[in-house]
Parts: structure tokens; sequence; C-alpha cells
């Protein structure tokens, strides 16, 4: 029997967030080893989940997806794989192997994917779309392919690229892929790191629009940055929202790494990750700015000022980059200095201190970002309470976060505009990089990072994850 543990909803409170400072997969062992409790408060009233680990050993996953076969649906980021899971049992597949997928020096590898609405429905159209870096005539580079599933076969076949070109970087890469309600894909593009740690002497272009003539010649270089909405073939839709008069891909602007994605409602939803304060939770609206690099957050001036280290006043690769310091060559802005009309504040921010805060905790010397205020947000997904699943929830965002091992509830108002504060779940020793949810809105399903650094038990830094590579089971058991 799988040891199992009783894991129970933890109400966020501020001041936690504050103080805290390549093998083939298996199915898990009989004795498999689960995680520690490692809730450290609780709520009456609140659900309790039992979990078990359905396999290990995967290569970096990074999306999960629950397919209409009763499969997980997965792409590893380093293995260049795309898995089909048994949801019960755990036997592994592979859909397809991609060999030019990239994963080095910081490459985003097999990111995101995503399964068409209509797939195995009978329509004609069971396909599935994934996004990855690959060596192009130019350099690496992103694109976004669509694969048919063959049943009989159980694999991908047909491969067809419907974007290519997508500038890939080292850092900050994005790479999310959506179907949306209105049928349309969106991918999360970031900054590529620039204006930032080996990057710091590149210029930000999360705010740099597209010109007509780079659309014309299908140059997309300026979508770093951006939302990206785009028609299921590929092509720009005719009701995208126009930039400075040019329509494009770019749904919208102003954004540093939004890794997490989710649909809802009739709505969209981002996850962002913010500098050292201020991981967004977004509503997405066409032709609105989300403020980075010049607003982590809410635009408050409190612990973050766009330092643009690409316009010194001297030779930048003179400079030493700090996250603490910055010299007084380099030009400074405040939030509050910033106007534009369409800027949007997001719905929620993790990790909003106020200036003057200590971001080098000594406990924490070993890796002081592990204790910022921030959460690390990832994959993300929309949890319908019309299933009937949980007593008690309302509609909620579901925030996977890779340096606290948890998942965040956010419930969401009737319209969708606005939620809650948000409930930590399921937390463990481990990097959470995204979730799935059964159809019965009962069973939760979290895929680990392979290793890196998150918090251990008493908040401070640890690289020793629970479970790395895993699939981690957290189904409903009642409420108390």
């Amino acid at each position: 029997m799988k040891v199992t543990n009783r894991l129970i909803a933890l109400l966020l409170l501020s001041v936690l967030l504050i103080s805290a400072c390549a093998q083939s997969p298996t199915t898990a062992p009989e004795d498999a080893n689960s995680p520690a409790d490692a809730v450290t408060a609780d709520a009456p009233g609140d659900p309790t989940f039992d979990m078990t680990v359905l396999v290990e050993g995967l290569n970096s996953p990074w999306e999960i997806a629950y397919g209409p076969d009763d499969h997980l649906w997965v792409t590893e980021r380093s293995g260049r794989r795309v898995l089909r899971v048994d949801a019960q049992s755990g036997q592994v597949s592979t859909a397809v192997t991609i060999d030019e997928v990239i994963f080095q020096d910081g490459m985003a590898g097999l990111q995101g994917m995503a399964l068409h609405p209509e797939l195995l429905q009978g329509t004609g159209n069971d396909y599935v779309y994934v996004a990855y870096s690959h060596n192009s005539a130019d350099g690496p580079a992103v694109k976004i392919r669509r694969y048919t599933f063959d049943a009989t076969s159980e694999t991908l076949t047909d491969p067809v690229d419907i974007v290519n070109g997508l500038p890939a970087g080292t850092d900050h890469n994005g790479g999310r892929v959506l179907f949306g309600p209105d049928g349309k894909l969106y991918y999360s593009m970031g900054d590529l790191g620039a204006n930032n740690l080996a990057n710091y002497c590149l210029p930000s272009d999360a705010q740099t629009l597209p010109t007509a003539d780079q659309v014309t010649a299908q140059d997309w270089r300026n979508y770093v940055g951006k939302v990206l909405r785009i028609d299921a073939d590929g092509g720009i839709p005719a009701d995208n929202p126009e930039w400075g008069g040019v329509r494009s891909h770019v749904f919208t602007v102003g954004h540093r790494n939004p890794q997490g994605l989710a649909a809802g409602n009739g709505q969209v939803y981002a996850a962002e990750h913010g500098p050292k304060t201020d991981d967004e939770v977004n509503r997405l609206v066409g032709g609105r700015n989300y403020g980075w690099p010049y607003v982590s957050g809410y635009q408050d001036s409190q612990a973050y000022v766009y330092a643009e280290w690409s316009d010194a006043t001297v030779p930048c690769a003179s400079l030493t980059f700090s996250d603490y310091e910055i010299p007084d060559e380099v030009p400074q802005q405040e939030e509050s200095a910033w106007r534009d009309p369409s800027f949007a504040p997001p719905l929620y921010a993790f990790g909003t201190v106020e200036t003057g805060y200590n971001f080098q905790n000594p406990a924490c010397s070993r890796s002081y970002y592990i204790c910022w205020p921030t959460i690390a947000p990832s994959g993300m997904d929309y949890y319908d309470a019309s299933t009937s699943g949980i007593p008690g929830w309302s509609d909620s965002l579901l925030v996977a976060a890779l340096k606290t091992g948890s998942i965040y509830r956010l419930p969401l108002s009737a319209d969708g505009a606005s939620v809650g504060d948000p409930i930590r779940l399921f937390n463990t020793t481990n990097r959470y990089r995204d979730l799935a949810i059964s159809p019965n809105g009962r069973t939760f399903y979290v895929i680990t990072d392979g290793g890196g650094n998150t918090q251990d038990d008493s908040g401070l830094p640890t690289n020793r994850v629970a479970n790395p590579g895993a699939i981690l089971v957290f189904e409903y058991a009642a409420g108390d």
C-alpha cells in the first residue's frame, strides 16, 4: 500500500510570506516515501486531502493536463518527450520524442502544451500543440507545433509548425500554451531576462511594440514580454488589438515572466514572476498594459524602482550587477512616475512589502532569493465549482509555487474580475511546476521539478526536494 499523508489546507496570511524567509519515469513503488506533513496552521472546516505519489523519475516535467482519455498528458522540459500517464495506474507511455528540442545553457526546452478542446470528440480536431526551443538557421528560437493524435498507435504524428522564429533566451522564457474560451491559442512570452543578472546590460523590450514591417516579414523579435493570441492555424486573429495602428499576435504587453495561464468563465488569467517582490496574478484583457518593467505588482512605489542598467552613463559592462544596490550611473524611475491609460493592475500580488524591507536575511545567506517574500508562481489552473467537487469551494484560480512547494487557491468573484485572499494547500518540500484537475473536481495532480532550491519546513533554503520529477496526487477526503 502506498504511503499516504493527510494534508490540511492552510490559510495564507501575509505575515507568513514576509517572515518565511535523468532517469526513466516509473510508477511509484509500494514503499515510496511521500513527503512529511509540512502544514504549519489550519482553519476549522477546511477540507483535507490524501496524498500519494503516482509517478517518479520524470525528466524535468513542465506541463500537465488531464485529457479526455483519462490520461495525464505531460511535457518533459529536458527529456524532450510528451508523455501519457494513466491517471489510475501511473503507467507511462511516450506519445512523441522531439529530437530537435534544445535544453542547455538555460534554453527553454520543451515547455507548454495545449490539448485541442475537441480532442477525441469525433470532430477530426485530434490536435495537441506544444512550444519548445530549437536551433534555427538564425540561432536559438522557439516554435509552436501542432501534432495529430493517432488513437490507434497512441502517438503524436503529422507535425505542423504553426508559428516559427519566436525569440528564445537563457532566462524568463515564459512558455505556457493555452486554448482560450474563444477557441484561440494563447502563448506567454517572458522578457528573456533582460536588465537582470547575466543579461543586465540588455535593454528590456517588454514595452517595445512590433512594427508593420516586422509583422509583414514575420519578424517576431518584439514579442518578448507579451502574451500572444493566435489563430489555431498560427494566423493573426482579425479581432486582435491594434498597437500603434499595427495588428499582430500581441494581445497584452508589459510582462516579466508569465509562466501560468488558465481560462474559465469566459476569462483568461496569467501568473507571473516578479523580481524580489510582487508575483502577479492577472486577468488578461486585450490591449491592456501590465506595466513591466516600469511597474511590478501594484503601482505603489514600494520596494521596487526601475533601474535601467543598459542606459547607464558609463559602459554597462564596467558595472557590477546587484539586486540590492544600484550604482549612481544607472538611471532609476519610481513606479509612480510612469503613466499609461491602458495600465491594468494585478488581481493579486504575492510578496508586496514596503520600502526598507530586508531582502538579505542572514539566515538565508546561502540563497537569499528563496527567502524573498515572493512564491515563484509557475503553472495555474481554473477550478470550476460547477463540478460539485469540494463543498464550499467557489470558482477559483489555483497557482503552483516553486519556492514554497504549495498550491494557492484564490477564490474568484462571480464575474471573475476580482479574487479573495489566497489559501495555501498541499505544502511539501518540493518545487511545484504545474497542476491538473480531474473532471470530478476532487483529485489534483501536481508535477514537481527534478531538483533546485525551495523552502524547507522552516521556510529556509534547501536543495533537497522530497519528490524530484514526480506526479503527486491529492485527493479530497473530507471537511473537518
